[in-house]
């Protein structure tokens, strides 16, 4: 059913991400799809990475563990380097499904609060414009 699952990934916040990560194992597993991991980073120092081939290469091995972890056969991880992550990350990972070929787009999120009234969340956003299907794990 699924060809192409991705999965974001906030690599300074892995440990809120346990959740969507093991659905998106599941679902490859069910459906015998690869999973490419996402992340999305500036091109300045920062706490997960120094620079953007630092960040690719702790991508490529986020990647590689997931697969170890979840018996996942076929796993790949995208790089996407942003000026700004906090105004581009909407319209980024919308570019990152469309040149991955996902059909399936498996985000974490959290319980939305009063700004979510005012503002769509990343998941709301990318929900809304997405052509992949979307599922939203809380």
């Amino acid at each position: 059913m699924y060809r192409q699952i991705m999965i974001p990934v906030d690599l300074a916040h892995v440990e809120r991400l346990e959740k969507a990560l093991k659905t998106g194992a599941d679902l490859a597993k069910v459906y015998g799809a690869p999973i490419c991991y996402v992340g999305v980073s500036s091109n300045t120092p920062s706490a997960v990475a120094h620079n953007p081939t630092e960040f690719t290469a702790k991508m490529e091995a986020f990647a590689k563990a997931q697969a170890e972890k979840y018996g996942l056969s076929t796993v790949s991880s995208a790089a996407y380097i942003s000026h700004d992550p906090a105004v581009d990350l909407d319209k980024t990972l919308l570019k990152a499904a469309k040149e991955q070929g996902a059909d399936l787009v498996v985000m974490a999120s959290h319980v939305p609060g009063l700004v979510e009234h005012l503002f769509a969340s990343n998941a709301g956003y990318f929900a809304s414009y997405s052509d992949a299907s979307v599922l939203v794990v809380r």
